[in-house]
């Protein structure tokens, strides 16, 4: 089991690489925002040596135009994991479940190299779910022990706490192998 950390504008951009191998950062959110932290941070990840991944927080409607604006704010570099942050808006709406799995192709479609995977809680995957799409992997949020979320899916990201920021585990054994998964896209 890989740890693991993801962050956005709430973390600072030199926040502490010790002991983890992976990094989730937030790139973009709808069809207006960016993270105004994207390129520092990710350039504390890639001067730690961390395998990064980029994620996108989902809004409904317009998935074509978001799947656009993601990949064109989220750094392209070889091995780099995208995902889709699937939950519910600051308005109390979420994208449908064909909203999700659409956005997910479409990214697939515009970055082919690339790994993208779902970002979900388990309320979402066990409630809301009606389709198990997940692209190439589930990152899950459950907060229980690290590696044991409570669902039957099979998983590559656990996020196990938030406290004092959000943590994660990657279901490999190595960052090696993780960059392999994320390279053989």
């Amino acid at each position: 089991m890989l740890r693991g950390i993801d962050v956005s504008a709430y973390q600072p951009s030199d926040y502490d690489t010790g002991g983890i191998s992976f990094v989730f950062i937030k790139a973009t959110e709808g069809r207006s925002y960016v993270n105004p932290k994207l390129a520092a941070q990710t350039k504390t990840a890639r001067e730690a040596g961390l395998a990064v991944g980029f994620y996108h927080f989902l809004w409904p409607g317009n998935l074509t135009a978001q799947a656009e604006y993601f990949v064109k704010h989220a750094p392209e570099k070889a091995g780099d994991v995208l995902a889709v942050d699937w939950e519910t808006t600051g308005e109390g709406t979420h994208a449908s479940n064909a909203e999700k799995d659409r956005f997910i192709r479409k990214v697939k479609e515009l970055r082919p190299n690339h790994r993208v995977v779902l970002y979900c809680n388990r309320h979402y995957w066990l409630n809301v779910d009606t389709t198990s799409y997940a692209g190439d992997g589930l990152w899950i949020a459950d907060y229980v022990t690290a590696g044991e979320p409570r669902i039957q899916a099979r998983w590559r990201f656990h996020q196990h706490t938030d406290d004092p920021h959000d943590k994660n585990v990657a279901d490999f054994p190595s960052r090696a192998a993780l960059r392999t998964w994320a390279e053989g896209a």
